[in-house]
């Protein structure tokens, strides 16, 4: 496991940070407008978002260039604009940081199936490979490879990001199959594991998909398959649809009940996806501390 990594989980499992898809829409940002795009036009309500993290309580928190790769980007014609807009989200995520948390920048998907064919292999990890180096440019301390399906497309990011140097962690989505426990490829935690370790990943773990419930097993079985502590970050629950938009439910609370189990299953770093806010992640660190004074 890369330095950095060990140092945060020396102290114990480290609190991380919460929703970049689903809290900048709390700022203003409009649906379907392009959200990596706002660290050029508004960069202040960007550093809000990170700061609210900061203030309660993150050790570390992530960048808004979840999408800011030149496949997602060229559907709002701003693909020559990639390098741009990631070195600005790391910048924007370390002001809001100011010293008292470390930055890993997001990387996602490319929305492009290799399945299908739909591009080379050696073109997607040049994609990726440039957006990890302008993240690594601008400063950030580790690559976040997230919300992933195919472990091939996740190997690629893995092998982009592992040339800056920096830690990387990797994390696929598990919300399908019987059980929820594969991916939409049909990729077990196992073979992921396997498949993201082998390719140089520092950290395994699962984000998005489902709510913390869920991620108990995966966590587990994720921890068992790789000998690592994981990176896990849960949805709000599952959520409803309410005049056409998704509202998660779950109270900070009883997200932050399962923090024990997770745990116990094996998590190093715990923070949420969708639907989580500041008093998510607020909890989140009220429960380790609650925990950690028992022992």
């Amino acid at each position: 496991m890369h330095p950095t990594l060990e140092h945060l989980l020396a102290g114990g499992p480290v609190v991380t940070d919460g929703a970049w898809g689903t809290q900048p829409q709390a700022f203003g940002l409009p649906l379907g407008e392009c959200p990596d795009a706002w660290n050029l036009s508004n960069p202040d309500e960007v550093q809000a978002v990170g700061r609210a993290y900061v203030e309660a309580g993150s050790r570390v928190i992530l960048t808004n260039t979840f999408g800011a790769n030149g496949y997602i980007l060229s559907r709002h014609a701003l693909e020559d604009r990639a390098v741009e807009i990631n070195r600005a989200g790391v910048a924007i995520s370390r002001r809001a940081a100011d010293g008292r948390a470390l930055v890993f920048a997001s990387l996602g998907p490319s929305g492009v199936m290799l399945t299908l064919a739909e591009v080379p292999e050696v073109d997607l990890e040049a994609a990726f490979a440039r957006q990890a180096e302008a993240m690594a440019a601008a400063g950030a301390d580790g690559i976040v490879i997230e919300t992933m399906s195919d472990p091939a497309e996740a190997a690629l990011a893995v092998a982009a990001a592992k040339r800056t140097g920096l830690p990387v962690i990797a994390c696929m989505t598990f919300d399908s199959g019987p059980q929820h426990d594969r991916t939409m490829m049909g990729t077990t935690p196992e073979a992921a594991a396997e498949r993201l370790l082998a390719a140089g990943a520092d950290c395994v773990g699962a984000n998005c998909g489902q709510g913390p419930a869920g991620f108990v097993a995966i966590c587990r079985r994720l921890r068992a398959a790789g000998g690592r502590s994981v990176w896990i970050k849960p949805n709000a629950g599952l959520p409803q649809i309410r005049d056409g938009q998704a509202v998660y439910l779950q109270t900070p609370e009883e997200f932050a009940s399962y923090v024990p189990e997770l745990i116990d299953a094996g998590a190093g770093f715990l923070g949420g996806c969708c639907g989580t806010t500041p008093e998510f992640i607020r909890a989140v660190g009220q429960r380790m501390q609650r925990g950690t004074a028992r022992l």
